[in-house]
């Protein structure tokens, strides 16, 4: 089973936000059972490394509920947190659950940074290039929440917040990370959909 959620090669914070994503039938959550929890786990675990290390380890399905708890409540207070960094006015993008005021929002993403121990180890074999491992005293996919908590904090606590965005194209409820000046949404569709209702716009305002 692939991940319904789009994956647009956003921070590993931004991604988890978009697991909330938006089509002509409204708006849906990837991760409301454990199935799809697993499916964006193994999406983005090239690029968690603390999931790349584990290899094969797979939660079972009692703890893919735990895992997708823990990971709407943590997706639910990012996206509150960026909805105060990009004074996001589209009421459709407010995630159910989410934190009502911007503290608790802080608090549940600190929570989760915390929540499992991590850290680096160096590896390093006579005659072969040191590398730089990811360790955990928990599970992998634990703790890979964690570390996206905690890659969340660096995300909010530098400039680079500035730069987060809301997509305001019709009917997106995504967020990026504008990255190029020229970038005004977070993929081409929603680009060419937004055109297309400006146009349409247009024409009708023309319209006898």
């Amino acid at each position: 089973m692939q991940t319904s959620a789009p994956l647009l090669g956003e921070p590993l914070p931004v991604e988890l936000m978009n697991t909330i994503w938006a089509d002509r039938d409204g708006v849906h959550d990837a991760l409301t059972e454990p199935a799809g929890t697993a499916a964006w786990l193994r999406a983005v675990a090239p690029r968690a490394e603390l999931l790349a290390a584990a290899g094969p380890e797979a939660p079972d399905e009692a703890e893919l509920a735990r895992l997708a708890e823990r990971l709407r409540g943590l997706r639910n207070a990012l996206r509150r947190l960026a909805a105060e960094a990009t004074g996001d006015p589209r009421p459709a993008a407010a995630a159910p659950g989410e934190p009502a005021d911007l503290a608790a929002a802080v608090a549940a993403v600190n929570e989760a940074a915390g929540a499992v121990p991590r850290w680096s180890a160096l590896a390093w074999t006579p005659g072969e290039t040191p590398a730089r491992l990811a360790r955990t005293s928990g599970r992998a996919a634990d703790a890979t929440v964690s570390a996206i908590a905690e890659e969340a904090v660096g995300l909010f606590s530098r400039p680079e917040r500035l730069r987060l965005r809301a997509c305001l194209a019709p009917g997106c409820v995504l967020y990026f990370v504008k990255r190029h000046p020229r970038r005004e949404w977070c993929s081409a569709a929603c680009g060419n959909r937004a055109r297309a209702a400006r146009h349409y716009d247009r024409h009708r305002r023309r319209a006898p």
